[in-house]
Order: C-alpha cells, then structure tokens, then sequence
C-alpha cells in the first residue's frame, strides 16, 4: 500500500500518462451533514493514453461509489485509503467517486473550528502540499493542472467562497446551493473552499485591463478588528505596482483574502481567494513591525498569484522559486509602494538572519533541491526555500540588473501563463534579456550548499592610510564551495555630531580565496569599513578590529541598512562563538535605546534574551539575565509613553522579569496600576503579564482560569493553553506532556501552545527527565500524526533549552542508532546542531570571563 506519500517518479509516470490540458474537475460538497464528516462526490474527466493504468488520490473516511466511465466497481477491490487504482484506462474518461470525507483539526485538508464566542463553525481548506485529496478526489500533484467547477450546499445563513465568483440558491429548509463559475487552469494545491457565517467587507480595484472585485472576511466575533480600509488600501498598491512591474494583468475573476482560525501558516495563496491567519487581525496593541509583517505576507501571496499560480513548478524541486520570488516581490513592493521604505532593512535582520541559521546547519541544502517525494518537501518550508533564495535573487537582479531581469520575467510570465515550467525555462528568458550565461551562476548559487564568509583584512601604515586592503573569502569544510560575489564596500566616518557619514562606496566582484580592493591603497581608514554595504549578496560578513569597536559603541549613530547589517554581522557573531554572549548582551543593550527601525529593536531584543538561555556560560546567566531586565525596565520607562518603542522594550522586560520588586509590578499592573506611564494594558497584554507570573511561580491555575473567563475567545484559549504548559510544576509537565505527544486529540492551534509553553528556560530541571521520552517519540509521531502536526511535536519539543553536553550526547547517540524515516531524523539532527552551536558559545563566553 502506498500510504499517504508520492514520489516524484510515480508523480512523472502519472504526468505521462494523464494529459493535463485535459483534466475537469466537478466537485460536489455536502457540508450539513454532521460534524466529523461531509459528503464529496468528484465526477473528474481526462483524456490519458489508452490501455494505461494509473491513479487518483484520495483519503476519505468511507468511499460509496467509483464509476469508471460507466462501469460501477466495488470501492474495496480499487481504494486502498489512499489511492484509487484506473486499470485500462481509455482514451477519453470520465470517473465519479462519492466519498465521506473526514474534517480536520490540523489545518489541513478541511478544518473545522467552533468559535467559543457564538459556537458558529467556520471552515476553510489548506491543500498544500496534497491535501486536495482530502476532499475530493484528484490528480493531486501540480503539474496535473486542471479546470474546477466547485458546487457546496452549505447552512443558509453561511458565506461560502472558492477561487472563481459563486451564486447561491435557497435549497430545502434551512440550506443553500452555492454554484461557482469554472476556474482557469490551475493546481490542486491552490484550489479552495471557505465556508462559514463570515463578517464580510466588499471593494474594487480598477485594475490594468479590468476591476477587480475585492472582499475580506473573517468571524463575526473579530470583525470589530477587521481594519478593511487598511487592508484594501494595501491590496490596491500591491496591485498597481505588481501589474506594472510585471506588464501582466491579474489573471483570475476576483481577489478575496480571508482571515481564518487556526492557521498552520501565515497564508496561503490559493488562486483568488487567499487565506490568512487570523492573528493579522489585531485585537490588541501591537508596534507598526507587525503590520509591516502583515504587509509582507499579503504582498507575498498577492505575487504568487502570477509566480506559482498563474505560470506553476512543474514539480517540487522548484518550490524555492516559487517562494523565494514571491518573498523577494514583496520586499521591493514594500521598498516601493507602501510606507514600509525600510523593508530591505527588515529584510536584512529578519529573513537573511533566517537563511544563514538554516545554511549552517549539517542539513542545509541547495537553494534548488532534490526533492524526491512529498516527505522531502515538507520539511523543505524552511530558511533556504524561502529567506536564501530570495537573498541570492536579489543578488542575480544586482547581477544582470533590474530592468534585464524583469524584462526576463515579463517574458517568462507571456510564454508559460496557465502552464508548468522548471527553472531552466525562467533561466532562458533572462540570459536572453540580460546577455549574461547564467550557467555558473546557477551552478556556484543554486546547486551548492552553504554560506561563504566574507572578512576584510586591512594593513595601515603610521599615517593612519591603508597599504591594502584584501577581501578574504572562506567555506565550511563540509560545503567547500568558494563563490562569486557583487558586493559594495562603504567607508563610514564619525562626524562632529555623532553620526556616521559614507565617505566612499565601491562596487566590485569579488571571486575567489582573496580579492584585493587596489583603489583603497592610501585612502584614510574610517572608522567604519562595511563588506557587503547595501547587501547585494547572500554571505557571513565580519569586521575588522576598528570596526567592531565602533559599532559597540555607536551602532546607533548608523542609518537604518547599515545598522542593520552591522547587527546581523555581530548576530552571527554571537552564533559563531566569535562573539561572547556578555558582550554580545552589553553590544544591544547599549545600542538598542538608540534603534529607530522597530524591526530592528525586535530581532536584537529577542536575540539578546537568547544570548542570555542558550548562548552564554551558566554561571554567567543569572548576572546577565538581572541586567538585561533591569535595563530593559529603564528603557520602556524612560520611551515615550505609549511610543512603539515603549511598546517593544515592555513586552521584552516583562518576559525577562524575575526579581521580587519587578514581579510586584507585573502583578500590579494586571490589577490596573499605572506602573509604566502610557503604556496600556489591553487583552494581550495582560496574557503577557499572566504568562510570566505564571513561569516563575508566581500565579497558577486559578489565575489562568479567571483569565480565561475574562477572555473567553479562540486566542483566549490558546493563551490558556500555554500558560498551562507553561507552569513550573510536575504534574503541569505531564499533562501538557500526555495531551501534546499521547493523545492526539488537541486541535492543531491548542498542540502549538501548548508545545510552546512546554519549555521554559528558568525550568530546566523539570524538563530534563523529559529528553528520553522525547527521543523515544519520534519515530511513532511521525508514523501516526500528520505532517504538519509531527512536525510541530518534533521541532517544538526537542530540548534545545537544556543546552548541555549531556542532553547532545544523548540526542547524538540516538541518532546513530535510530531507525526513522529521513525527514523525522532531519528535524532532530537540526536541533542537535543547535545544541553543538550552544556549546561552543557557552565556553566562548567562558574563555571571556
């Protein structure tokens, strides 16, 4: 039996066989039929080469009938609960299987979720990577593109959305027949049915060549927080620039965004009707980051709707280019069409950082990966599929330049529109615009794995001018590849105000073991030199001796991208064990007050308080950990109150909080003390504060339960969940323990609470006993869970709070001996190499004193 996975040469074979330009899906859906299950009838019809036998995917709970152009069979001679066999198929075929398909609380396949507010039910589907087949019957695999034609009875009072416009009839008592108009040719992966009583607001767009009907949705009980100007105001500059920059009009009927409950994700594109996690809907304060952060999501969706939907990869191995693309898209859209002009700020300090952690790991891989099965592209959602590649695109566009690549895109986008196409068909259009053979560079960037390092080595003369300076480039010896770069060299000067001034840019490449910069010779040494200003490529940059001790104590003086640079240059750093944590720790709380981009004061903020758990030697923790609050307090008093700033640093402070008076005020300021000025303590905020009273000991269950009371909604309950998990007590570890891994009854958004309230930093004596049982569970979770949920348990769970030799050895001799399927052990591996990482700071901060 060939379970739930499918590999690329059946994928192949099957492509072979079915010819896709053929393939017609009607898909009926029964959704007032219970609440485990719906009906699903699929009537599917393709034309195949005669004689063939070949497959449809499907995992239902019970399969009534398969007919196959008119011959009825026995479900139990053809359904295997994964697959329905097509022996001798004939040229043209028409197959009608009815189905009960199961609901899910996984986020896949079809969710269900019962709002504690109003117990209305919502519902929405999430199909990527295959989980159309959990609803109805298909060719589930993206180069098998296909016309949908979807038909949903559903409650009366329901809306019901899908990727093309719908029409809705009165059907019976009580119920409705919603009718969708056939779709363009698309993929299984990005097809979709919403369904639910959902708050809708309606707009326009007057696109390129038409209008485009607008609309978001959400549930009734958040549409008090559903901000639709700002929303379709975002939506309408994303398309104004996307059109222009690709010369290609939006290419499906309407664009529908929907805030969904429980989302695996951020969003997902499906054609037309694109889902969001509801969290973008905010109910609380939050700083102007995350509405950046909702802003590069939509505009990330909105740009696979012509990369990914309208031109699709052929197969997975080109997942990358779909992501990366589109996460690169919406930076420039950012940079370009919004207020966010700092986005490549962000950029830097968030994804970049991202990729180079996922680089550096003994499981990296190339940016284009061999994927050989669905289990290979699952774990492949990760820093390189979508942070590298779109850093080593932003490099390809520095490359060829701007114009020739998008020229090579347009083109790109007009010969393949409604098609699949591999890598090498992109490749051809921008060799083609830009003159340039991009064979090496495809072979050095996209087919290799690992980071290059990229360190200046300068000599001075007694005048204080450089006799040389000389660019070395380094490899890991387990990724030796030494690469070529387009990279900026900026020469910073304090100025009489404190501030830095650029003195001089050159731009140059830089190829091989070292590069020397000859315009440099003579040329006074700054205060600043900066490999890779204005980042144009993907590597590690480090400084050199005068540079760092000018960032430690004037990074604030810099403007928002080189500052950012200088703290991804020193992040890394930290992770390399060239910088002590200490230091590393004195270096943000020194510059942080002075940080204008929030983005920025995030990352560092969060990356200090790991410094602290992971990265500096455990003597030096405590310390360490008193400074950081009390300087942290300082900081969110001394903002401007009710400032983002104030916001950042009090969030950051009350997680870190730990003596008696700090403690006093965060239980002072849930009984409504003004204890910061301006700050406002809303319904988040309080969790906040509950959260880590609770961490320490300081509040238990009966404070969780009147919270929870005083906050009875879906994030409510997620917060309650955590802070459950959270509480430093045995028998709290167990049952959060038994209800995460045991059971498998929590739903997909109550499992990633709770796992991420499990490990607490300041209770590593209650999860040590834990790390055999963990070990012990892998294999099992990812036999008996969905993918995304073991997923969830393997990654979420693995001991890395512990950081300690003896938990790596343990981790380090089960995976010489362990017998699970290559993703399972990929995910552990990854947490071990964090644990080795961990080490290795830990006696650097040692060796520092």
């Amino acid at each position: 039996m060939a379970g739930t996975n499918i590999t690329r040469d059946e994928a192949q074979e099957r492509a072979a066989t079915v010819e896709p330009s053929t393939v017609h899906y009607t898909v009926e859906l029964d959704l007032t039929r219970g609440d485990t299950a719906f009906k699903s009838t699929t009537t599917v019809r393709f034309a195949a080469s005669e004689g063939s036998t070949t497959w449809l995917d499907l995992i239902a709970a019970k399969v009534h009938e398969v007919v196959v152009n008119g011959v009825e069979l026995d479900p139990a001679d053809v359904y295997d609960g994964y697959r329905i066999t097509l022996a001798d198929v004939a040229a043209e075929n028409e197959v009608r299987v009815v189905a009960d398909c199961s609901y899910m609380r996984t986020g896949e396949g079809l969710h269900r979720f019962v709002d504690p507010v109003d117990d209305e039910v919502y519902l929405y589907s999430q199909f990527e990577v295959a989980d159309a087949r959990r609803v109805f019957a298909c060719f589930d695999q993206p180069d098998l593109k296909a016309t949908f034609a979807f038909v949903v009875v559903a409650p009366e009072h329901w809306e019901v959305v899908s990727n093309s416009p719908g029409k809705s009839v009165k059907r019976g008592a009580h119920k409705r027949r919603w009718t969708f108009e056939v779709t363009p040719s698309m993929s299984t992966y990005i097809a979709a049915i919403v369904a639910g009583p959902y708050h809708v607001v309606r707009a326009e767009h007057q696109g390129r060549d038409a209008t485009i009907p607008l609309a978001v949705y959400c549930r009734r009980s958040l549409a008090e927080h559903l901000d639709a100007d700002e929303l379709f105001d975002l939506t309408r500059r994303g398309f104004a620039f996307f059109e222009e920059v690709f010369d290609s009009a939006y290419p499906f009927a309407k664009y529908d965004q929907l805030f969904v409950p429980e989302f695996n994700a951020g969003a997902m594109e499906n054609a037309g009707a694109v889902t969001h996690h509801e969290d973008y809907l905010f109910r609380s304060r939050v700083t102007d980051a995350a509405y950046e952060r909702r802003a590069e999501t939509l505009l990330h969706e909105m740009a696979h709707m012509w990369f990914g939907n309208l031109v699709t990869m052929r197969w997975w191995n080109d997942l990358w280019l779909n992501e990366s693309f589109a996460t690169w898209a919406s930076v420039l859209a950012r940079a370009e069409a919004t207020r966010w002009v700092e986005a490549w700020t962000t950029f830097a300090v968030t994804e970049k950082l991202w990729a180079l952690r996922q680089d550096q790991l003994p499981t990296t891989h190339p940016v284009a990966a061999d994927i050989r099965d669905l289990e290979d592209v699952e774990v492949n959602f990760d820093g390189i599929t979508y942070a590298k590649g779109a850093s080593v695109i932003k490099q390809l566009v520095s490359w060829v330049g701007r114009e020739a690549f998008l020229d090579g895109v347009r083109a790109y986008f007009a010969e393949h529109a409604w098609g699949n196409t591999e890598l090498t068909d992109l490749f051809t259009h921008l060799e083609r615009t830009s003159g340039r053979d991009l064979s090496e560079w495809n072979e050095q960037w996209l087919r290799t794995a690992g980071v290059n390092t990229l360190r200046p080595v300068v000599a001075v003369d007694n005048t204080g001018a450089y006799t040389s300076v000389v660019i070395e480039q380094t490899a890991e010896e387990a990724h030796p590849t030494i690469r070529s770069h387009r990279v900026a060299v900026g020469l910073y000067d304090r100025t009489d105000n404190g501030s830095f001034q650029r003195r001089r840019r050159i731009e140059l490449d830089v190829a091989g073991a070292r590069t020397e910069i000859p315009e440099l010779r003579g040329e006074t040494q700054p205060d600043l030199l900066l490999v890779n200003d204005d980042d144009l490529t993907f590597a590690k940059v480090r400084l050199d001796d005068r540079s760092q001790q000018s960032i430690v104590t004037s990074i604030g003086a810099l403007d928002s991208l080189p500052r950012a640079l200088c703290w991804t240059a020193a992040t890394d750093m930290l992770r390399d064990a060239e910088m002590p944590a200490s230091s590393y720790v004195e270096l943000v709380l020194s510059g942080v007050s002075r940080e204008t981009s929030l983005p920025v004061v995030q990352h560092v903020l969060r990356s200090g308080r790991i410094a602290i758990d992971l990265y500096a030697w455990p003597a030096n923790r405590m310390l360490l950990s008193a400074r950081w609050s009390s300087a942290l307090r300082h900081y969110a008093g001394a903002a401007e109150p009710g400032s983002d700033l104030q916001l950042a640093f009090a969030r950051a402070w009350i997680a870190a909080a730990a003596s008696d008076d700090h403690l006093a005020e965060l239980r002072a300021m849930l009984d409504g003390a003004d204890v910061v000025p301006g700050l406002t303590v809303d319904t988040d905020l309080r969790w906040a504060l509950l959260h880590r009273l609770v961490i320490v000991g300081a509040a238990g269950e009966a404070e969780i339960a009147a919270e929870l009371e005083r906050d009875n909604t879906a994030t409510g309950e997620r917060q309650a969940a955590y802070a459950r998990a959270a509480q430093p007590q045995r028998i709290a570890k167990a049952a959060a323990w038994h209800a995460a891994v045991e059971t498998g009854e929590l739903p997909n958004a109550a499992l990633r609470a709770t796992v991420a309230g499990f490990g607490q930093p300041e209770q590593r004596e209650l999860l040590r006993p834990y790390v055999q049982p963990y070990l012990d569970a892998v294999g099992p979770v990812w036999a008996e869970r969905t993918h995304d949920t073991a997923q969830v348990i393997i990654t979420g769970l693995f001991p890395r709070v512990l950081a300690d030799a003896v938990t790596a050895q343990m981790v380090r001799d089960w995976l010489a001996t362990a017998e699970v399927p290559d993703p399972a052990r990929r995910l552990v591996a990854e947490g071990l190499a964090d644990l080795d990482r961990a080490l290795k700071a830990q006696e650097r901060d040692r060796q520092a004193g």
